[in-house]
């Protein structure tokens, strides 16, 4: 009888050390899944940032952008046309999610104001914003490019170009 007793609290024993050891395995999973989480967040950060950068460079060189052949016989690169972007600002709702990002705004570096771009004020305006989702954002990305359009001064038509920030910014899906 004793005998059966001493077997039984090795058994025991063994049961516990192996439902610790169990338990030690799952926490230190535990932990290192949140690590790999934390870093997964931080790159998805990362990506959205770079996948601006990206999309700054060549939004200029876009169609839906770019000055094309419209402003001289060679094209331009890094090249706006402040018309064709006004008519597609005011009908930005086919285009929320083409570009992948939360925000493009266009700033007239010179010069330096506050009054937003609409079909009334233009051209005599600072900010365009093209597209402005309401949601949370991370730093803009920005380029220089050449803001152009055709300006008339009653006699004739000419190409009026000025220098502008081209900014874009990511939707911050961190939260």
């Amino acid at each position: 009888m004793v005998k059966n007793k001493f077997g039984q609290i090795k058994i025991q024993q063994m049961v516990f050390m192996i439902i610790a050891i169990t338990i030690l395995f799952v926490l230190v999973g535990l932990f290192f899944l949140s690590i790999s989480f934390s870093n997964l967040k931080k790159t998805a950060t990362n990506l959205a940032e770079e996948n601006s950068q990206l999309l700054v460079s060549k939004l200029a060189n876009s169609p839906e952008f770019s000055c094309g052949n419209a402003f001289g016989t060679i094209s331009q690169s890094d090249c706006i046309d402040f018309d064709k972007v006004i008519g597609l600002k005011e009908d930005i709702k086919k285009y929320l999610n083409f570009w992948g990002v939360a925000k493009i705004e266009i700033r007239k570096i010179y010069p330096n104001g506050s009054r937003l771009c609409t079909k009334t004020n233009y051209p005599d305006c600072e900010i365009l914003k093209v597209l402005d989702k309401e949601v949370n954002t991370l730093a803009y990305s920005s380029n220089f490019v050449s803001l152009c359009r055709k300006e008339f001064d009653g006699k004739i038509t000419y190409n009026k170009c000025e220098l502008a920030l081209l900014m874009v910014a990511s939707e911050d899906k961190t939260e």
